[in-house]
């Protein structure tokens, strides 16, 4: 099979962040946006891009603000509306309503962007490993992973490896790390997050209240009248089966994947379960 082309593109948001993606296959009106999770890249999607994109879709990846290449917001400013304005900018500007898979940081950003910002710009909507109302100890256990080395770095990217192994047990650790180079920069001989610090920062507390108001983000939901699809890795503690049936119980006709041996990272963790789900559900959107 012919491999599918990638070109690496940058949009100018009205707020005057640079936002990088990289196209999977040529545009055309069936089209995904792929949102990673905070404290990530466009570039944790393994396969996934690739992998709609020989099926004729189009996939684009996209590194949200402060994350990656794309820009350092300005004044700190992480909140959902900021996320969210950025990637309405990307629709206008590429003029098609695309599929949103979104990962954690990702799906919040997509709740915001179809719930409130601009209600039907997408065709529908890919919740991955993230409700509304979310496990708070499991999304401590994230935050304080995220927390753990966000200063000081890693003296190299096998310390970094087994960092995240230790999180994550379910991943195995690389035989080749050159992968981890996507998600980390080195400085001064040591290797840190490819993300802004200051997203992290407690004294953003605008960026806190959106992310963390349940209700909030529950009102989102309820306002988005396009199909939903929730996948939730089985071993996760931020999206435990209680807070799945939940949501469920509440969005009856969104759909529903549980991928066994995934955490929270689904993606990551089992990509190729992971991306037969997104694919089955691309197809029905088609037929």
């Amino acid at each position: 099979m012919k491999s599918v082309r990638c070109e690496t593109k940058r949009f100018q948001t009205g707020a005057g962040i640079q936002i990088e993606a990289d196209f999977w296959g040529d545009l055309n009106e069936n089209t995904v946006i792929l949102l990673h999770g905070g404290g990530q890249t466009r570039h944790s999607w393994g396969s996934t891009a690739s992998d709609i994109a020989e099926k004729g879709w189009c996939a684009i990846s996209i590194d949200l603000r402060g994350h990656g290449r794309s820009s350092w917001a300005p004044n700190e400013e992480y909140g959902l509306d900021g996320f969210a304005g950025d990637i309405d900018s990307v629709i206008q500007e590429i003029g098609v309503s695309p599929v949103l898979v979104g990962a954690s940081l990702g799906g919040l950003t997509g709740m915001y962007l179809e719930g409130y910002l601009r209600p039907n710009s997408l065709r529908s909507l890919v919740l991955v490993d993230i409700v509304p109302r979310m496990n708070r100890s499991g999304a401590e256990r994230v935050k304080s992973f995220m927390f753990e080395h966000l200063q000081t770095g890693f003296p190299s990217l096998e310390a970094a490896a087994k960092a995240i192994s230790a999180y994550n047990p379910e991943r195995e650790i690389p035989a080749d790390l050159e992968g981890l180079k996507k998600n980390l920069h080195e400085r001064d001989g040591r290797w840190f997050w490819h993300w802004d610090p200051a997203f992290l920062e407690t004294s953003n507390t605008k960026r806190r209240v959106d992310m963390q108001d349940s209700d909030f983000l529950h009102s989102l939901c309820l306002a988005i009248t396009v199909p939903m699809l929730l996948v939730r890795g089985r071993l996760s503690d931020l999206v435990t089966e209680v807070e799945a049936r939940e949501f469920l119980r509440e969005f009856p006709n969104a759909g529903y994947i549980d991928v066994s041996g995934a955490g929270h990272m689904v993606a990551g963790d089992k990509n190729d379960i992971f991306t037969k789900a997104v694919i089955d559900f691309l197809d029905s959107a088609i037929h």
